[in-house]
């Protein structure tokens, strides 16, 4: 799993200042780690991305990356990803980020090389 992980933050690294993510893109664009089937990579492949950063070393943008809502999942330090964010720029509505505003488009976007999601 960290070969995955490490998958995931180097990803993660990539998302521009003032742009936003969700777990389940991240997962999409990534292969699912050895050995695990595909069909289970697209059911959990977002809580494995959830899971990557969480224990993210601290070069890692973790909070740029939030859930498919649009929202900050719910946890310790989720006042914190807000402020993160908000002083990069994002705007919340309520609780809530405009993903088709802030939405990174993931590899392609911001003049790199355009990357089809794996999944």
């Amino acid at each position: 799993m960290q070969q995955f992980h490490s998958l995931v933050w180097d990803l993660v690294r990539r998302i521009p200042l003032g742009r936003v993510a969700t777990y389940g893109q991240i997962a999409r664009m990534l292969p699912p780690p050895p050995g695990v089937e595909i069909e289970a990579y697209r059911a959990f492949g977002a809580r494995w991305v959830g899971g990557a950063m969480a224990n993210s070393p601290d070069n890692v943008p973790w909070q740029r990356v939030i859930n498919a809502q649009g929202r900050i999942s719910e946890r310790p330090g989720a006042e914190r990803q807000r402020a993160l964010l908000e002083q990069e720029g994002v705007a919340f509505v309520k609780d809530k980020v405009d993903l088709k505003k802030f939405g990174w488009k993931g590899l392609g976007d911001d003049g790199e090389a355009a990357q089809p999601p794996l999944l």
